[in-house]
């Protein structure tokens, strides 16, 4: 007999999931923070060639296509792409997806209520860390949950040209945001580590949620460098005043390994129709247009 596929098999998926309630999240990824720095030419380059036999990268879309020549897996993580293999939608007015990835989900918000899986959704204000203003402005918005396998793309673009207002830091638990796992582990996003950043833009207000999991040990930002923390408290940087801004496409952050984003939009944008579950996406393509009045 056939062995069943953990894909075709949702019981395994279920118990296999359910490890994660016991596994030392944050020790795990401690290791890899650490694995993922490795300098050493002889070690570095074992461990990047036994990472891309189990994760197949593209490495003709990276400026730099020799794998080895990178210092760290953490470097090699964060490679460049040539602009080329990117292009962004032409419509200035139209958001561009932040990312290379799938997508998890992508509709409205409904009741205050964001969609994880198939009988799982958790609230919007948990997910924004109880910031009462954050859940009123996109209560009747839209939003886009995009998963980041470990062999995408790891650096995370602007939908939008967008001058920064504040940033808030959520410490939590560390659930791998698989597919398998988020169907299975009840309110994952709104549980795990994360970092919300709020942005105000031309087409309205606009927020970025970078999301950790296991294994990725370190959330940056191009203004604040590493986000990750061992604090147990919500921090918040505001940056009233300080101009901030981040050009549409232009880098804003990064992840060391995947993970995912969730972009969250006002009513006065839509998720454009491409953007379905399970379909794969492009650091550039649409993510959402301006609806009309």
């Amino acid at each position: 007999m056939a062995a069943v596929s953990i894909k075709e098999n949702p019981m395994k998926q279920k118990l296999l999931a359910s490890l994660f309630y016991i596994l030392p999240h944050h020790a795990i990824s401690w290791l890899m923070f650490v694995g993922a720095r490795i300098r050493w030419t002889p070690a570095k380059n074992i461990i990047i060639r036994i990472y891309t036999r189990l994760n197949p990268v593209k490495m003709h879309e990276a400026v730099e296509e020799d794998m080895f020549a990178y210092e760290s897996l953490n470097a090699f993580f964060t490679r460049a792409l040539k602009p080329e293999c990117r292009p962004f939608d032409e419509d200035e007015n139209n958001w561009l997806c932040p990312v290379d990835g799938s997508v998890s989900q992508a509709q409205a918000i409904e009741d205050g209520r964001i969609f994880q899986a198939k009988g799982q959704d958790y609230s919007l204000l948990e997910l924004v860390g109880n910031d009462k203003e954050l859940e009123k402005i996109f209560n009747d918005g839209q939003f886009a949950t995009l998963y980041l396998s470990p062999r995408d793309y790891h650096r995370i673009h602007m939908p939008a040209t967008g001058t920064l207002k504040h940033m808030q830091y959520i410490p939590g638990r560390l659930f791998s945001v698989a597919t398998f796992v988020v169907n299975h582990i009840p309110r994952l996003f709104a549980r795990n580590e994360r970092c919300v950043c709020y942005f105000e833009t031309a087409q309205g207000p606009m927020a970025m949620i970078l999301v950790g999991a296991i294994n990725v040990s370190a959330i940056e930002t191009v203004w604040h460098g590493l986000i990750t923390s061992k604090a147990k408290k919500i921090k918040r940087f505001d940056y009233d005043g300080e101009n901030i801004v981040i050009k549409r496409g232009e880098e804003m952050g990064r992840f060391n390994l995947g993970s995912t984003v969730i972009v969250l939009t006002t009513d006065k944008m839509r998720i454009d129709e491409k953007m379905i579950a399970g379909t794969e996406i492009k650091l550039g393509q649409c993510l959402a247009t301006p609806k009309a009045d």
